[in-house]
């Protein structure tokens, strides 16, 4: 180094005095600059612009062609550390070879989502990996040491894990609040975020869009009380898209912009989403919070020195010694190799009667009919890269069994669409129209891709075009041209067949029908009545009316041709000259075994924005599964989804389940299949059998609610961790040592089946006699292994005792409760085959002492009717009734003696010691109601009256007596918009 050398470009030096160094170079306004997604260049020193953000998360995303692997979901089902691990280093390295190329590519990776899949309708269950936080952590660990690197120093790539916290809703998600009690918070939500930023292969997390407790998740204080007591390193909290302004705008949080952008930097946020790619309003946010002392030079330097510590352990500082700086590995075999690898081991055989493999079929001439509506797609999402490889189902099945020995059947309907005035919808001509695939050249914000208007719009004639219609489901259709492209509206508001597949952030590819007559002057209509409804006889009296989607706008022809338009709409009649279950049932009845490939197209029905509606399988594909199961019982149903599905299998020999498999997907269904690969992927959440076991999309209290394979009770269709073999597998010799620090276990596992194959080892426990509620059963380890015909293996597994712990919320801690375990061995959370009991010590469960501590209304043991929110805009919870929650007859309320038009709730507090007597209560509260409180169910003994204070952070305390002795389980009625934070006893 030369005397003229700044100290930041000191490779010697520790990254902590470089970064103070550079931060004393930078000025104020610099350094503000920098807090925006896209921070300038400060070319003065030499400094490159830094763009937080690359979206990485089954392959790179958005910025063209890359390998594509499994969806996250797909990912968990492997139930593979290790193998996720080669995926996220294939990912990064793949990253980094593309940013050798491309300086829009960043490295900072968006990846992964360890959101629980708590609720199996949530739009975006395909980029979490599990409901179980254990699994979730493991799964998430090893693709962030993947994307990290394993360099001492320096990372291959930056990961941040999306989306703090309790976010499994996309109706109102950045309005809606999640209410999430103390026990959930502790042992489920925040669990999955913990492990993995404390395996130190993270190097942060975004915020998602929603409140938890009332308050948003940007201003969230677990971002300091947790997150960062977690680990040592600076960890960067990047903002989610537009989720700064979302802080006034839509959830009125804050009365200015100032405000709400300086309390997101104090809680904790340090690079602001927002605006795109113009950070113009950003800066004028901060330096106007800067003006008016909402914000410190102090608080800039905080988040400016969080990022460039990420910028420095991405070698940007040091290219020299930067091990990753001159990566070229791209698309190479190896990292094609492993994209089928990771598709083949996310397959889940879900039902098995002795149907497959295939090539135990008797015969070599055995014919093979695949059928179905995703039987020859390769479907992406809104988080994959463009396709450099592609293999469907049928591809797959065409290349390891023959073109001559497989059959297709799509089962589209085949339909002509009718004008009024007798002609038909056609499509052009466009012989000399280039291919385009949507976003196959990269786009730093995709939702702003343009639908095409290089082809000429649909007209009519005397006619027409054929079309394909899909019904997805709820009524919403695509209708596909002949040549295969999509009928799409671009910005100008023509029809024209011109997309690839179904896309972007608003699809532009999706139609409804709907009766004429429901269409009013206002645009509305009055059902929602779909092709399913009408298809039998392919009209209605009135005729149709052809809504889009994406524009909400209706179809109409003009002179220039098919357009949508706010105005006169075409009134249109549908002609069915092909059904598609008739083809289905001619190509089945004419084959030895027949294959229905069914699932969803993930950018429809399902996806980030839309939740799901119902686990049912749309209309139209049941209806194929129908028609071929009718003419031909030898019928396997392979689910290429998102998510599950409740479908009764009974009539079925053969049931399989993958993810959208990627690039890869239908080379490696087409091997487990065959044979050729024995399937080992396990269900990564509960499969339920119908939408009446589900809880409310909203209501986020796994154990009140008795969620996931924890608490669920009922008969799942498919339980956690469920997965069948072509080999049969034994478990013995399960021995298990309590020890000082940690519980050792060790069992056997045995091959006797004839075939070598994987096997997902599973290892539960149980609480056998808790005082409080405790999971079922809840996943402690696993491990996925390759065991040949004949041959055992010892499984061996270190547990920490804090495995065992659950939150106890009198105290605020975690513990281990002293007492019996039982030790589950088994194949799935159902499918125990080995038990051992343990003794383990801890801290006795002691009776809440309320007259020393009180209580904190958020930590109940029961509720009904209540919810968490913010007792201040900066920190801590209270408790409310939930709004519109009018229970008077003690189901939903209290004990039917509030009024029956008021807001009520009950909360139970168990085991509370009173002491030889106590004489009073004073509780702090907000709002105005009243509360009442009742012993051990009892009558009301106590009522207070809250006046109406100024607002709801306005709290006040109000005394009146309460006679009790002795330990009882207290219950409290809420009625009224009362916000309850404490309540305390005195003698």
């Amino acid at each position: 180094m030369t005397a003229q050398t700044p100290l930041f470009r000191d490779s010697q030096l520790p990254f902590a005095k470089r970064i103070d160094d550079l931060l004393s170079r930078l000025t104020l306004e610099e350094r503000v600059a920098m807090l925006h997604q896209f921070g300038p260049a400060v070319e003065r020193l030499g400094v490159a612009a830094f763009r937080t953000g690359q979206e990485a998360l089954h392959g790179v995303a958005w910025m063209g062609p890359a390998t594509v692997f499994p969806q996250a979901v797909g990912l968990g089902a492997t139930w593979n550390d290790e193998l996720v691990r080669r995926v996220g280093e294939a990912v990064s390295t793949e990253t980094r070879a593309m940013r050798s190329r491309d300086d829009r590519v960043g490295l900072n990776v968006w990846a992964p989502t360890v959101n629980l899949l708590r609720h199996p309708l949530w739009g975006r269950n395909e980029e979490g990996y599990s409901e179980d936080p254990k699994l979730t952590s493991a799964i998430a660990t090893a693709y962030t040491r993947g994307l990290r690197g394993d360099h001492p120093a320096y990372w291959r790539t930056a990961p941040v894990l999306k989306h703090w916290l309790a976010h499994n809703n996309e109706t109102d998600r950045a309005t809606a609040s999640s209410s999430v009690r103390p026990r959930v918070l502790h042992e489920y939500d925040l669990r999955a975020f913990r492990e993995t930023v404390e395996a130190g292969t993270v190097a942060g997390v975004m915020p998602a869009y929603n409140l938890v407790n009332g308050r948003p998740n940007h201003v969230s204080p677990y971002l300091r009380e947790q997150l960062r007591t977690w680990t040592d390193q600076d960890l960067l909290v990047c903002s989610d898209a537009g989720a700064p302004s979302n802080l006034v705008d839509s959830e009125h949080y804050f009365d200015t912009h100032e405000e709400a952008t300086a309390a997101s930097l104090i809680a904790g946020v340090d690079s602001f989403t927002d605006h795109g790619t113009d950070s113009s309003q950003i800066v004028e946010r901060l330096q106007g919070a800067l003006n008016q002392g909402l914000l410190t030079d102090s608080d800039i330097d905080t988040a400016v020195r969080r990022q460039l510590a990420i910028r420095f352990r991405l070698g940007e500082f040091d290219p020299r010694l930067d091990p990753y700086a001159d990566t070229k590995d791209f698309d190479t075999p190896a990292h094609r190799a492993l994209a089928r690898e990771a598709a083949e081991q996310a397959i889940v055989l879900l039902k098995n009667d002795g149907l497959l493999p295939l090539l135990d079929l008797p015969g070599q001439d055995t014919r093979i009919a695949v059928v179905g509506l995703l039987a020859d797609e390769c479907k992406l999402d809104w988080y994959s890269g463009t396709l450099i490889h592609r293999s469907t189902p049928l591809e797959g099945l065409y290349e390891r069994f023959g073109a001559d020995r497989v059959d297709f059947a799509e089962g589209v309907d085949r339909v002509r669409i009718k004008t009024s005035a007798g002609t038909y919808l056609s499509v052009p001509s466009a012989d000399d129209a280039t291919d385009e695939v949507r976003g196959a050249e990269g786009a730093l914000d995709p939702a702003l891709l343009a639908g095409r208007t290089d082809l000429p719009p649909l007209t009519t004639d005397t006619t027409g075009t054929e079309l394909a219609l899909i019904d997805w489901g709820g009524g919403v259709l695509t209708l596909r041209a002949p040549d295969g492209r999509y009928l799409s509206v671009a910005d100008d508001g023509f029809v024209r067949a011109s997309a690839d597949q179904p896309g972007g952030w608003v699809v532009q590819e999706t139609f409804r029908l709907e009766p004429h007559g429901s269409h009013d002057s206002h645009g509305t209509h009055e059902s929602q009545e779909s092709h399913e409804t009408h298809r039998s006889h392919g009209s209605h009296a009135g005729g149709h009316l052809l809504k889009h989607v994406g524009t909400g706008r209706y179809v109409s022809v003009t002179a220039d041709g098919v357009k949508v338009a706010a105005e006169n709409p075409e009134i249109l009649e549908l002609e069915i000259t092909e059904r598609g279950e008739d083809t289905v049932a001619r190509t089945a009845a004419a084959a030895d075994v027949v294959l229905v490939v069914a699932g969803n197209d993930p950018h429809i029905n399902g996806r980030e924005t839309e939740d799901r509606t119902t686990l049912a399988l749309p209309a139209h594909q049941q209806r194929l599964l129908e028609a071929a199961r009718a003419a031909n019982p030898r019928t396997a149903l392979v689910i290429t989804s998102s998510y599950p599905y409740a479908t009764d299998p009974t009539d079925l020999p053969a049931v399989l389940w993958t993810a959208h498999g990627g690039q890869a997907a239908g080379t490696a269904l087409a091997r487990v299949l065959a044979g050729d690969v024995s399937p080992a992927g396990r269900l990564p959440q509960t499969w339920y059998a119908s939408d009446a076991d589900l809880p409310d999309l909203l209501d986020y209290d796994v154990i009140g609610s008795r969620q996931t394979y924890l608490y669920f009770e009922g008969t799942p269709l498919f339980p956690f961790g469920h997965g069948l073999s072509y080999a049969s597998f034994e478990y013995g010799n399960l021995v298990a040592h309590v020890g000082e620090n940690s519980v050792h276990v060790t069992f056997m596992v045995t091959n006797t089946g004839s075939t070598p194959a994987d096997e997902v080892a599973q290892l539960y426990s149980r609480a056998v006699a808790p005082l409080v509620s405790r999971p079922r059963r809840e996943l402690l380890a696993h491990r996925r292994v390759h065991v040949l015909p004949g041959a055992s293996t010892e499984l061996t597994f270190e547990l920490p005792l804090s495995a065992f712990e659950f939150w106890d919320v009198v105290h605020g801690v975690r513990r281990v409760e002293p007492g019996p375990y039982e030790l589950l061995v088994g194949a799935s959370s159902e499918d125990i085959r080995l038990r051992a009991t343990i003794e383990l010590d801890g801290t006795p469960t002691t009776p809440r002492p309320v007259l020393e501590l009180g209580l904190n209304a958020p930590d109940f043991d029961e509720q009904r009717g209540a919810e968490i929110v913010d007792r201040t805009k900066l920190s801590g919870d209270a408790v409310t009734p939930a709004h519109g929650n009018h229970g008077n007859d003690g189901t939903d309320g209290t004990d039917g003696t509030h009024g029956p038009h008021e807001n009520t709730a009950e909360l139970v507090y168990r085991g509370c010691d009173f002491g030889p007597a106590t004489g009073t209560v004073t509780v702090e509260v907000s709002g105005e109601g009243s509360l009442e409180l009742a012993l051990d169910g009892g009558p009301v003994i106590a009522r207070l009256d809250v006046p109406a204070t100024q607002g709801p952070y306005d709290y006040t305390t109000v005394v009146t007596p309460f006679s009790a002795t002795g330990v009882h389980d207290l219950h409290i009625g809420l009625g009224g918009p009362v916000r309850l934070a404490h309540v305390g006893f005195s003698g």
